[in-house]
């Protein structure tokens, strides 16, 4: 048997062909556009990731047996907003999860609906990439869009909706939505009613696991695939990253060096954060999660490599790093603005500390150190909020690096897991097909089954002890910083 995982990411779609055991037949990367219309935005066409998913589609299954492709499931870029008016006709480009344009809306929702009342009605506050502030910015902006919106879904639910014309989304990727009170997983009437929306609006609600339809017949034909072939809810990116890495159950970490960075911890129980730096959400296995998220991740190497340095040769930059704990320069990786710890749309990107004697080597470091730094920022409100994490595994682009692996092991002070496969969500989009296919009773029994540990960075206790020390001062620079970002909005 064949189960297709499809990771709707940012950049591209990325599809792979998996069997039960979890050994992968195929993998396929579409690209598509990513648009900046104005600072701070960024938007993309939900007929481009549909058009590219297709296509990719039709590559990934050629040559293969279509009785043996049993089901399709999905780990998609969370928090975008997507309307349909009354024809199922897309109203706007989608506004993405990076999209940093509601800073009045989200300080609405903070400061005068107030967090605690937030927190009570959907177990999270407000964030700029969250899709309630973006409904609240098309309202105010564009009313005539506001007023023909029929639909509203999230990335993958609009791939899922084309291919299975199920109106649906799971529970994971709701919570993002800061409509759908996770306590209780239902959407919640309070949200809708301060947004302008009505419940009928939204998809219905199920388990990622869940089997939702099968493929449209047309479909199916132009595909090349069985009418029968199943089509399961799927999750959030993150989430479906953490079931690709075996983080379900109780008390397992991941951490992800994607575009965006996250420190995802799975629990059986919820719990909202009321220090309001970490997500309480619902996870793909039924379950719970806390989660960090940063906005900038790998995508702050690929900006200092691509764009600064003009090369694509990222492990020869990395090479010349040989002195670790000792870099006299820090860089924020605040790119996009930032979101958890520190909730702030207005943060930017910078080095510190740089003097004449200054290398190119030092500064490639300082991005990667700044990076596993801000993942450390999440790690503590983790820490703080109770969780026991002991060891963690890591995906991502950026987890392919072994250097990076060996920093964030350090940071952390604790081991990093290495798994056999990084497909990520797309695996664990496969692995969600599965359990919708019958094929394991349950999400943990499918990790138990499939994922495997190629390695483990164990961390130095010397370097551990260094790092500690450089931490403390990387603490000291979004504080004094603050104002300035700030200052730099107006």
């Amino acid at each position: 048997m064949l189960f297709i995982g499809v990771d709707l990411g940012t950049s591209s779609v990325k599809l792979i062909l998996m069997d039960e055991k979890g050994a992968i037949a195929r993998t396929v990367t579409r690209e598509y556009p990513l648009y900046f219309p104005n600072p701070g935005w960024s938007e993309q066409n939900p007929e481009d990731w549909y058009r590219e998913s297709i296509a990719g589609l039709k590559e990934l299954v050629a040559g293969f047996d279509p009785e043996e492709i049993k089901g399709i499931s999905f780990g998609g870029q969370m928090h975008g907003l997507v309307i349909l008016d009354e024809n199922d006709e897309v109203i706007r480009p989608a506004i993405l999860w990076n999209d940093g344009r509601t800073g009045r809306e989200t300080d609405y929702l903070n400061e005068v609906i107030g967090r605690e009342k937030l927190v009570q009605y959907t177990g999270n506050i407000a964030f700029a990439g969250f899709t309630a502030p973006k409904i609240l910015w098309v309202k105010a902006n564009e009313p005539e869009n506001f007023a023909r919106i029929r639909k509203i879904m999230l990335p993958k639910d609009y791939l899922a909706y084309r291919l299975s014309g199920a109106f649906v989304t799971d529970y994971s990727d709701a919570s993002g939505m800061l409509l759908l009170d996770v306590a209780n997983r239902c959407w919640s009437e309070e949200m809708c009613g301060i947004c302008g929306i009505t419940v009928d609006m939204l998809p219905e609600l199920h388990e990622s696991y869940d089997k939702v339809g099968t493929l449209l017949p047309a479909l199916a034909a132009e595909l090349g695939l069985k009418e029968s072939t199943v089509v399961a809810a799927g999750a959030g990116d993150n989430a479906a990253a953490a079931v690709g890495t075996g983080t379900v159950g109780d008390g397992r970490c991941n951490v992800s060096l994607g575009t965006s960075g996250t420190i995802f911890i799975s629990s059986r129980d919820f719990a909202a954060d009321t220090t309001y730096a970490l997500h309480a959400f619902a996870h793909a296995d039924g379950q719970y999660h806390l989660m960090g998220c940063m906005l900038s991740a790998a995508s702050c190497n690929k900006w200092w490599m691509d764009d600064i340095l003009g090369t694509k040769e990222y492990g020869a930059e990395q090479e010349a790093i040989t002195e670790l704990g000792e870099n006299r320069v820090f860089y924020l990786p605040y790119l996009m603005g930032e979101r958890s710890p520190w909730n702030d749309p207005r943060a930017r990107a910078c080095f510190v500390g740089m003097t004449m004697d200054t290398t190119r080597a030092e500064m490639t470091q300082a991005v990667l150190e700044g990076v596993a730094f801000a993942v450390r920022d999440m790690y503590e409100k983790a820490r703080a909020l109770g969780a026991s994490v002991d060891r963690t595994m890591i995906c991502g682009g950026g987890a392919k690096s072994p250097l990076w692996r060996k920093m964030v092991a350090n940071i952390l002070g604790i081991p990093v897991d290495v798994p056999v496969s990084e497909e990520g969500p797309g695996m664990g989009g496969a692995m969600l097909a599965m359990v919708a296919c019958g094929v394991y009773a349950n999400v943990e029994e499918a990790a138990a089954a499939i994922v495997r540990v190629s390695g483990t960075v164990e961390p130095d206790p010397e370097l551990t002890a260094k790092y500690d020390e450089r931490y403390k001062k990387f603490q000291l620079l979004y504080p004094a910083l603050k104002p300035v970002f700030s200052a730099l909005a107006e």
